[in-house]
């Protein structure tokens, strides 16, 4: 029994094959080449969905509810699966793209004045580089235990790809 499971308790009460099918996303965690990135495009139907339209409350609110439950179904699953942030675990890439745009959504906000779909790729791009190269003690995070440090490290790559593209929008286009 690890730390985290105190703060989860409901999510062991779920069936293994439930609990794995969320962490994977169903089929689309079990892709061959690139599961993280599926992930990620899934992530950016979720902002299109929740996010887009969403009041700065509701957007924080929305985010801190996917990343408890983000955390409790990871932190359940690695231990089912007896894995360590395996691949094929992309809830927390799921949960972790809306937050690269972050201030940036409604009728006038930045990804309208710029166009729509060209800020949601800039921000996919440049979440998928962050996600993947970890810089900035980015990969010191995946050390939290469990399924925090499996949500948490993804977390952070989307507020740097969101402070990175703000200052891209601002500063260039």
């Amino acid at each position: 029994m690890n730390k985290l499971q105190r703060y989860f308790p409901w999510s062991h009460f779920l069936p293994t094959p439930l609990v794995v099918n969320l962490a994977t996303l169903g089929p689309l965690g079990l892709v061959k080449k690139g599961p993280g990135t599926v992930g990620s495009v899934a992530g950016i139907g979720l902002y299109c969905v929740l996010f887009h339209n969403a009041t700065p409350l509701g957007y924080l609110f929305f985010m801190a509810l996917l990343t408890y439950f983000a955390v409790g179904i990871c932190d359940t699953a690695e231990q089912r699966l007896q894995m360590r942030d395996p691949g094929m675990i992309i809830l927390d890439e799921l949960i972790a793209v809306p937050l690269v745009f972050l201030g940036m959504s409604g009728p006038q906000g930045l990804i309208e004045q710029h166009g729509g779909w060209p800020v949601l790729a800039a921000g996919f791009v440049l979440f998928r580089i962050f996600d993947i190269a970890k810089p900035f003690g980015i990969s010191k995070l995946q050390n939290l235990p469990g399924g925090l440090g499996c949500v948490v490290d993804d977390l952070a790559a989307g507020v740097a790809s969101c402070i990175v593209l703000h200052l891209l929008l601002h500063f260039f286009f």
